[in-house]
């Protein structure tokens, strides 16, 4: 079974609220190799003019994916998980992403394109907090390879 092309078009509204903490944010940037003392230090960001510290711009992934996750569970949409490669990843910040945010998403399922045998899935995630202001749109294109590969 491959991916189901009738997905395109669906939207999974917002589930559970992802509070950032300070901690996530430091280990992301730890982890990335982001320096800046604004993602570690709140004094620094508030230096900034930032209310508490910011995250790393690529951080929005951790959101991002447990949205798109909705999706690879879904058993209806035919996404074998252990087939999947994620292909690209694009990020619109509309503000920056700080400690103390509570964050929900928006899944669309924008795209289902299949070439050689794998499917390309585009999602987008309409990040937001959970009073409604946006915050990040996320587009990611999971590859789902083909059983030949």
């Amino acid at each position: 079974m491959g991916v189901d092309t009738s997905f395109v078009g669906r939207q999974y509204p917002p589930e559970e609220v992802y509070e950032v903490g300070r901690e996530a944010l430091r280990a992301f940037a730890e982890a990335v190799g982001a320096a800046h003392p604004a993602h570690t230090d709140p004094d620094a960001a508030r230096a900034l003019g930032y209310r508490d510290v910011i995250a790393p711009p690529t951080f929005a992934v951790v959101v991002a994916q447990r949205s798109d996750a909705r999706l690879v569970r879904d058993p209806a949409a035919g996404i074998d998980f252990s087939r999947v490669v994620h292909g690209e990843q694009h990020f619109t910040h509309h503000r920056p992403i700080t400690a103390g945010d509570r964050l929900v998403a928006t899944l669309h399922v924008d795209a289902v394109r299949e070439a050689g045998g794998h499917a390309m899935v585009t999602t987008r995630n309409e990040i937001a907090t959970e009073d409604g202001e946006p915050v990040c749109t996320a587009v990611s294109v999971l590859v789902v390879r083909g059983q030949q590969s």
